[in-house]
């Protein structure tokens, strides 16, 4: 089976899954694009289509697609829509419910599961990365996103107590997560635990970490790297607001820097993550051959 006729399989049986889903996929973007958390997902599929895009040509040579994957992905996606539907009936409302996260599961395993049926195993394994990168179109469980938020929240607050400190600026703790500074007191609060900025991050390390290292090792290392780079910045961020509400005035508290000024701590943290991405490269070089000095008898 060549290439081209693959793609010929595949392509009407996507556009079948597409008008299948889409509602949900409808409700995602709506979702997406009114979320503070959740607004990266709009951007997902334009960030794998542009590693696949990148990343030709592709074998010459697909191979045989494999079929028995692709079942297994198959009928965990059609189980995934099953659940979406049983969901539906107990949701409680509250974004993202239930049944939008299964049907969005669905819609990325049965995805998978047609380019395992119509694709190579070469080509299936050139595009594996790109296609697992649809899994972020999944929006993040209500549970989870609260356990993430109080993670960065409590570790935000440890660094930035230590940032204060290391300036001698008068401070006391007040629980896990509050501060007694002069003339005021300072709180993280969930909405500043950092969370979308830390998840930006991560997501903007896998593509690079695909797209410039090939050890698997050096990618996970600098996605991995994104979670304390992430709780650096978010606590570098509350010891500069508790800074300028101590040397300015309690109004910085409703500053620019602290209603809407994250961008510009996110942009800081991509100065380190680029650093340590060429590091990596500079890491996987391959040694340069020995110089021998020929010596004629």
């Amino acid at each position: 089976m060549t290439a081209s006729s693959q793609t010929r399989g595949l392509a009407p049986a996507i556009g079948v899954l597409l008008l299948a889903f889409a509602w949900p996929l409808y409700r995602l973007t709506r979702f997406a694009l009114g979320s503070d958390l959740c607004s990266y997902i709009v951007l997902v599929p334009l960030i794998g289509l542009g590693m696949v895009w990148l990343k030709r040509p592709f074998p010459a040579s697909p191979g045989t697609p494999n079929r028995r994957l692709a079942v297994v992905l198959l009928a965990a996606g059609a189980v995934a829509s099953v659940a979406s539907g049983l969901a539906a009936f107990s949701d409680a409302g509250g974004p993202p419910s239930n049944s939008l996260v299964l049907a969005v599961l669905a819609f990325c395993l049965l995805f998978a599961g047609l380019g395992g049926w119509f694709l190579g195993r070469r080509t299936l394994r050139a595009i594996a990365f790109p296609l697992g990168f649809l899994i972020f179109l999944v929006p993040p469980p209500v549970g989870l996103a609260r356990a993430l938020e109080t993670f960065l929240q409590r570790t935000s607050a440890v660094v930035a107590y230590a940032f204060f400190d290391w300036t001698d600026m008068p401070v006391l703790r007040r629980g896990a997560l509050g501060f007694q500074l002069p003339g005021m007191n300072l709180e993280v609060a969930p909405q500043c635990s950092g969370l979308h900025s830390s998840l930006a991050l991560f997501i903007v390390s896998l593509p690079a970490g695909y797209l410039f290292l090939r050890s698997p090792w050096r990618r996970a290392a600098l996605s991995l790297a994104t979670i304390p780079l992430g709780i650096v910045r978010n606590g570098f961020r509350i010891f500069t607001i508790g800074e300028l509400c101590v040397r300015i005035g309690p109004q910085m508290i409703n500053s620019y820097i602290h209603r809407t000024g994250g961008w510009i701590f996110f942009l800081l943290s991509l100065g380190p993550l680029f650093v340590l991405l060429l590091l990596l490269m500079y890491a996987e070089r391959p040694a340069a051959p020995p110089k021998f000095n020929l010596v004629r008898i």
